[in-house]
């Protein structure tokens, strides 16, 4: 069914600017996973402030999606109402038969597809693929590194963990080291270090990425090869916690439990059934705060 003249007409001015369509290509060229305002300016050198008045007035019309994620708004452009925008110009070629005009052939741009016929990851009992998953965090010393190292245990071979950080502090926190080794992991390999790596073209394509705390969720995230499924898990960050040491030392292990919690719901996961838009929804759901509820814990 076309958009009546009215609606298109707003839809056109909402995009009448320069700034709005660098905003709006940016979120189409992100699909389904969306970005943060804060990603936004920082990938389109804009101030934030200016940023977040295009897209009030670029959901306003509708163009543009929000969804509530923690403290921060995800925003992901209406790809449905602008294929009704096309349709609206381009419908009455050739008599109200586009499909004789080669010209309007636009194969960059399918027609949506229902959700239940988008593709599924491969089918991971029956093959021997390996999930990679990054861990993101601010100093990559406590919450990513020891994501990291619970995912590599718990996925015995079927998935690769990894960690870095925004602004990654240049060691792992001693009390992280400690709780791993009480909890029969090998501290060797953990070192901190910067997303910088995984950006490369040589790096290892990621299947999901993961911000576990707030400040790095909030950031704008380097281009990740092979656009992975992203979420945010964010736990309290057990390092900020003052005190004697057996107060420390118990943050850890809260922050530890809190990890393994969302990991074991993670792989829990029937991968090989579900579509890709389930699973993002999936993953999202992870990071909510009710899923370290004393329920979901017990």
């Amino acid at each position: 069914m076309s958009l009546p003249k009215e609606t298109a007409v707003k839809l056109f001015e909402a995009l009448a600017s320069g700034v709005r369509l660098d905003i709006y290509r940016l979120l189409v060229r992100q699909g389904h996973e969306g970005m943060v305002a804060g990603q936004i300016a920082a990938n389109l050198d804009l101030p934030a402030n200016n940023v977040s008045f295009h897209l009030k007035g670029m959901s306003h019309a509708g163009l543009v999606t929000v969804a509530q994620e923690g403290r921060f708004q995800r925003y992901r452009a209406n790809l449905a109402l602008m294929q009704q925008l096309l349709a609206y110009l381009t419908d009455e070629c050739c008599a109200g038969q586009p499909q004789q005009c080669p010209e309007l052939a636009l194969p960059c741009c399918p027609p949506p597809v229902s959700p239940l016929a988008m593709p599924t990851l491969e089918p991971d009992i029956m093959s021997d693929r390996v999930y990679n998953v990054l861990f993101i965090c601010s100093g990559n010393s406590a919450r990513s590194i020891m994501a990291e190292a619970i995912l590599n245990q718990l996925g015995e071979g079927r998935f690769r963990g990894y960690s870095a950080g925004s602004h990654p502090r240049g060691f792992v926190h001693p009390h992280t080291l400690d709780t791993l080794r009480h909890n029969q992991h090998d501290p060797a390999s953990a070192r901190c270090k910067s997303w910088d790596e995984f950006a490369g073209p040589d790096a290892p394509a990621m299947d999901f990425v993961f911000t576990v705390c707030d400040a790095a969720a909030g950031e704008a995230c380097p281009v990740w090869p092979g656009q992975p499924m992203t979420a945010h898990w964010g736990f309290a960050d057990p390092a900020a916690v003052s005190g004697d040491e057996a107060t420390q030392h118990k943050a850890f292990v809260r922050t530890y439990r809190d990890i393994t919690t969302r990991l074991r719901l993670f792989l829990s996961l029937p991968l090989h059934k579900l579509d890709r838009l389930a699973l993002q929804h999936a993953v999202h759901d992870i990071g909510r705060p009710d899923t370290l509820s004393s329920e979901a814990l017990a």
